[in-house]
């Protein structure tokens, strides 16, 4: 398992990475979707959303490839990935497969480092 969680922590920092990278510098070329979808992005970038959720891929996708911070990463990447999951599921439904495979490396490495977590996880606080 330990070889596992290693090779998704790797894999998981590297697409991100290289995602966080395209927002910067626009080396995979795409075009706008159609429809909702594009509008939704559309609006995205012209309000320099986008810059901020790229930023903060890139820090967490440097730090898993480092292996340092990881379970910080990792919380800063769930709520992306819950909005890339949803944005795929709902508007887009042509990037679903890279953003289940994301969701699984993802949960692969939580799994590893959930004790890092074991305070937020807690039914009730002491008092």
């Amino acid at each position: 398992m330990k070889i596992i969680a290693i090779i998704a922590r790797f894999l998981l920092g590297f697409i991100f990475l290289v995602f966080a990278l395209n927002g910067f510098l626009h080396f995979i070329p795409a075009s706008l979707p159609s429809g909702t979808a594009g509008q939704f992005v559309g609006a995205l970038f012209v309000s320099n959303y986008l810059v901020v959720v790229f930023l903060l891929q890139l820090i967490s996708a440097v730090l898993l490839v480092i292996n340092r911070y990881v379970p910080l990463a990792l919380a800063l990447l769930a709520p992306v990935i819950v909005n890339i999951l949803l944005f795929h599921l709902l508007m887009a439904l042509a990037g679903l497969p890279l953003a289940l495979v994301v969701t699984v490396l993802w949960i692969v490495v939580f799994l590893r480092v959930r004790s890092a977590f074991a305070g937020l996880l807690q039914q009730r606080v002491p008092a």
